[in-house]
C-alpha cells in the first residue's frame, strides 16, 4: 500500500511540473485535460461549433431583416400582412431575439479569447516609443482588456443615452 501512495504522488508531482499553456507550471494543464475529459469536448471543438452558431445566428439575422426590409410593406402599412402565421411585429420580435442571441454568442466568443485579445492589445497597440519589447504580465494584460470593454460599453451608453434624450413623439 506505501508503494501506491509513492506512485500516486509522483503522478500527482509530475503533472504539476506539466508545462501549461501559459508556461506557468502549476499544474492547471492537468486540471484542463481532466475538464475537458469529463465534458468529452476539447476547447477546439467548442470554439467550433461555437463559431457555428454564430455563422448560423448571423445568417438568421440577415434573412429576417431582408424579410422585414424587402418583403413587408414599411411602417404602419404592414398592418394585416402575414408571412407564414408572422405578422410583422412577430418578425420584427424574431429579428430582436436573433440579435440577442447572436450578441451573447460573440460574448461568449470573446471570454473563450479573452487572453489573445488582451496580448493583441497589449503587443499592438501598446508598443513603447523607444521601440523596446514590454513583456506585459497577464494583470496588465486582463487591466488593458477590460478597460477598452469599458470605453466600448461607455461610447454605446452615451449613444443609448443621447438618442433616449433626443427622440421626438408624434405631434398630437
Amino acid at each position: 500500500m506505501v508503494d501506491g501512495v509513492r506512485i500516486a504522488r509522483s503522478r500527482v508531482a509530475a503533472d504539476s511540473k506539466t508545462p501549461t499553456i501559459g508556461g506557468g507550471g502549476n499544474g492547471t494543464n492537468s486540471k484542463k485535460r481532466a475538464a475537458q475529459q469529463l465534458s468529452g469536448m476539447s476547447r477546439t471543438i467548442v470554439n467550433f461549433w461555437l463559431d457555428v452558431s454564430l455563422l448560423v445566428s448571423f445568417l438568421g439575422n440577415v434573412w429576417a431583416a431582408t424579410v422585414l426590409r424587402f418583403l413587408f410593406p414599411l411602417g404602419t402599412a404592414a398592418d394585416g400582412w402575414r408571412l407564414w402565421g408572422w405578422t410583422y411585429d412577430q418578425w420584427f420580435d424574431f429579428q430582436f431575439w436573433m440579435i440577442a442571441l447572436l450578441a451573447l454568442m460573440v460574448l461568449l466568443h470573446v471570454m473563450l479569447h479573452w487572453t489573445w485579445v488582451c496580448g493583441v492589445i497589449t503587443s499592438r497597440f501598446l508598443k513603447p516609443k523607444n521601440g523596446q519589447k514590454r513583456q506585459w504580465d497577464e494583470g496588465e494584460k486582463t487591466l488593458w482588456g477590460v478597460g477598452l470593454l469599458i470605453v466600448l460599453f461607455g461610447v454605446l451608453g452615451v449613444a443609448f443615452a443621447a438618442a433616449a434624450l433626443t427622440i421626438q413623439a408624434p405631434p398630437v
